[in-house]
């Protein structure tokens, strides 16, 4: 078992960017293939979008894991594979996604295409969900 003592205060430093990083991912990526810019006609670009897909995939399911946690009065000790299903998820998930959204965007900007500002919000959000879901994945020690 892995539990956390962090301050309530704490929690919720870390928990409001974290929440706003994968909402504004899944938002970014969303508005990316609704409003279909002029980047989605790179075909490297469309594939790390794709990828992203994947990324966003494992944070939602993350996310599923924190509630049930969360519903289950689990949030501050939890069993290691709970943990890594969900803080551990959140963040591998915002690292990968933040990275692959930053070479989509360095391709973007180096072949002038439009439509990059959805791909810097898929880059803040990516990073904010890795910076402060590691950082509630680290206040987890072993009991």
């Amino acid at each position: 078992m892995y539990e956390s003592k962090i301050s309530d205060a704490r929690w919720i430093a870390y928990d409001l960017p974290g929440n706003a990083g994968w909402v504004s991912f899944l938002v970014g990526l969303g508005l990316c293939f609704v409003k279909k810019p002029e980047i989605l006609e790179s075909r490297f670009i469309f594939a790390l979008l794709l990828l992203d897909l994947l990324c966003a995939a494992a944070m939602a399911a993350a996310i599923a894991e924190l509630i049930s946690e969360r519903i289950r009065k689990l949030d501050r000790v939890l069993p290691k594979k709970r943990l890594y299903r969900g803080f551990g998820t959140l963040t591998f998930g915002g690292l990968a996604g933040s990275a692959l959204s930053l070479l989509a965007l360095a391709a973007a900007l180096i072949k002038g295409l439009a439509g990059t500002a959805y791909l810097a919000v898929l880059c803040g959000g990516g990073l904010l969900c890795f910076i402060f879901g590691g950082l509630l994945l680290r206040e987890y020690k072993r009991q």
